[in-house]
């Protein structure tokens, strides 16, 4: 069995060839298990949890702990410690131990990517980015591989982490405007995409803002008392997940509205597997004239509800992280180390 640590991780992975991989396993049968989330303490500060899943190929689980209070005890310290262990599906032999931290900035990016290719328009070139994590260059570099992205404006309560935000992210695509963002609702109104990836327990901006066309992407909240959006947006928007098992179970952006009585979850439209199936029919949009446009992917799939995205429409895409998609990030570094 092999062990691989984040570098090799960082040197295997590229957003095309994961957002592929990615695409084609959620378009085939697979198992997934609702993953489990154990509160540690009394606050559900402290955390661990366990995610399961397995396809043709591979039985994968990750485990992770999240201690959110570790950067104030020791700056060597990480809030988050992940690893994911793969076996061989016909005949249950390990394979590799995979550094997960590394695997989850990639595969969380890549599917928020892979929703953008069905979901935002086909000319989406202002991305409005919420949140100066780790994860939000990945975010940011991920949005752009699938989106002819011409203006990224990076929004952070930090100054200081905006701009190593905005350096990373130009290091990444140095052909790309990125600036700071220093008018929140004008933002909002101009972006095309809005991603956002923090920790923030309300949400970031009003949904008033919102111009019409513009694609959503929530990836930062996992907590059913918490959310990055306001209910209004969700009643407004067409809302899919990654995984209706782990969502319905865990994000307050679709929980706090249905409690409020303005949403239920029959009304998500689907799942990202639905889309990759082509039993959803992606946005239906007409490009502007004057906007390079990329293809859809599977335009030739068989499709069914189709929904009423045009470029009008607000489409929304809740991700709380799945298994699968663990699965499929580990799997690629496994190969390409072979």
């Amino acid at each position: 069995m092999r062990v691989i640590d984040a570098d090799a991780v960082h040197q295997a992975l590229d957003f095309p060839s994961l957002i592929a991989a990615l695409r084609e396993t959620f378009a085939q049968p697979a198992g997934m298990p609702q993953r489990q989330v154990f509160p540690l303490d009394d606050s559900h500060s402290d955390a661990f949890a366990v995610l399961p899943a397995w396809n043709q190929k591979t039985i994968a689980v990750k485990a992770f702990t999240y201690f959110p209070g570790n950067p104030k005890k020791s700056s060597e310290l990480e809030s988050l410690y992940s690893k994911i262990l793969i076996f061989n599906r016909d005949t249950g032999e390990p394979q590799a131990l995979v550094d997960g931290t590394s695997v989850t900035y990639w595969r969380t990016a890549a599917v928020s990517a892979l929703a953008s290719q069905y979901l935002a328009r086909s000319d989406a070139k202002h991305l409005l980015l919420f949140g100066t994590g780790r994860l939000a260059a990945f975010m940011a570099l991920a949005h752009a591989s699938v989106r002819p992205i011409e203006k990224i404006t990076v929004w952070g309560r930090s100054d200081a982490k905006v701009d190593k935000t905005i350096s990373a992210i130009q290091a990444g695509a140095p052909q790309i405007e990125v600036k700071a963002c220093d008018d929140l609702p004008r933002a909002v109104a101009a972006a095309d995409i809005i991603s956002c990836a923090t920790s923030a327990p309300s949400p970031l901006f009003d949904s008033a803002w919102v111009s019409p066309g513009t694609h959503v992407d929530l990836v930062g909240n996992h907590h059913h008392d918490r959310r990055e959006c306001d209910s209004d947006l969700i009643a407004r928007a067409e809302v899919y997940v990654d995984a209706k098992v782990n969502v319905f179970a865990e994000a307050g952006e679709l929980l706090i509205p249905v409690s409020e009585g303005v949403f239920e979850l029959s009304q998500v439209r689907g799942e990202l597997a639905d889309l990759c199936r082509g039993t959803l029919s992606p946005r239906q949009d007409s490009p502007r004239q004057d906007s390079p446009c990329q293809e859809s992917p599977d335009q030739d799939a068989p499709r069914a509800d189709a929904p009423r995205s045009d470029n009008h429409a607000i489409t929304l895409f809740k991700s709380v992280g799945t298994a699968l998609a663990d699965l499929v990030g580990a799997q690629l570094v496994y190969e390409k180390q072979a």
